[in-house]
């Protein structure tokens, strides 16, 4: 394990969400100790590249995918990894999908997952992504595929319900950057010494409040990752799990509270922020744009069907479409940088 993430540090690109530190290895070991309980017989050498795969294969940017496979193999030769078992959850996301209009791409259902693996062992995780890469569609469909679950399973006992993986899950969701710093934790008035607390409180309390054994909170924050609001989330992030304000109130977050971050990079973060957080990275490349255009023709009324208007239209798209962005690239100046999915 400890030889996998040095060579990753010195073989891989250098990306501010990269972390090989020791918050890495312990959600690592975490993840390998999750394993060993379910299938205490099984092959330790293939739980532990289970484990190292589930954990940091999420974060890497596609050009680094095949480099960190490579290091697996000579690490691990001879190991095949054990292919998760998604049982119901695999049905759930297909039935999500259909119902929220998307496009069952397979690189954007193996983020899916890695997500809700992530999620095992972390309860402090960050989405990373240009706009256009499903961050916001990833962490839908989850939920409704959770939702879909929890509603059809039915327990009967409290231990039924501390052991069910599957509990219906609420989102709540916050901008952290459409308001003021003051309004986001609160502020004590230095002279009347009055508090007035701030929005991320008021989810704590609400989130801690409403919890019950069926329920699952996830807190998302939704906006670019700054140093100026972020910092005070490390208490958070840490294993102790608590939120502290600026009126010395101290607010303790439940085990089946989730804290959330969307953003589109993380350059402003630190590295000790960066090192608290599980990192699913949604690269637009691994996409592609085509799930976008088929999307799009699921759309149509059925009258153009009939007419042959979307074979007419695909026919164009197949032969116009990549030349064109190809020549776009090459050719043109953007005002505007933008992906292909835009």
């Amino acid at each position: 394990m400890v030889g996998t993430f040095k060579l990753c540090s010195e073989q891989l690109s250098k990306q501010d969400h990269y972390d090989y530190g020791m918050r890495a290895v312990r959600s690592t070991i975490n993840a390998a100790g999750n394993l060993k309980r379910a299938d205490p017989d099984g092959d330790e050498a293939a739980i532990v590249l289970k484990a190292v795969i589930d954990i940091n294969l999420p974060k890497f940017l596609k050009d680094d995918i095949p480099l960190f496979l490579n290091i697996l193999s000579d690490l691990f030769p001879g190991i095949e990894k054990n292919k998760s078992d998604l049982g119901i959850l695999k049905d759930a996301l297909f039935e999500a999908i259909n119902e929220l209009h998307y496009f069952p791409a397979d690189s954007f259902l193996e983020k899916i997952y890695q997500l809700y693996d992530t999620m095992a062992v972390r309860h402090g995780l960050m989405l990373v992504g240009p706009t256009g890469a499903g961050k916001t569609a990833n962490y839908k469909v989850l939920k409704t595929a959770i939702n879909k679950i929890a509603a059809s399973v039915e327990t009967s006992s409290e231990e039924e319900l501390l052991s069910n993986p599957y509990r219906k899950v609420v989102v709540r969701l916050l901008n952290p950057k459409s308001i003021l710093n003051e309004q986001i934790y609160g502020q004590m008035n230095q002279i009347t010494k009055e508090y007035t607390k701030g929005l991320v409180p008021v989810l704590f309390n609400k989130s801690c409040d409403e919890v019950k054994l069926e329920t699952k909170q996830w807190i998302m924050f939704d906006g670019p990752v700054d140093s100026l609001w972020i910092e005070s989330m490390n208490s958070v992030l840490d294993d102790s799990k608590k939120l502290c304000l600026p009126n010395s109130e101290i607010i303790d977050m439940t085990e089946f509270t989730t804290c959330m971050f969307e953003t589109d990079d993380l350059s402003e973060a630190s590295p000790a922020t960066i090192s608290r957080c599980g990192m699913v990275y949604m690269d637009p490349k691994a996409l592609g744009y085509e799930c976008f255009f088929e999307n799009f023709k699921s759309n149509f009324p059925e009258t153009l069907n009939k007419t042959k208007f979307v074979d007419k239209l695909k026919k164009l798209y197949i032969s116009f479409i990549s030349d064109l962005l190809f020549r776009m690239r090459r050719e043109c100046k953007q005002i505007v940088i933008t992906s292909e999915n835009n």
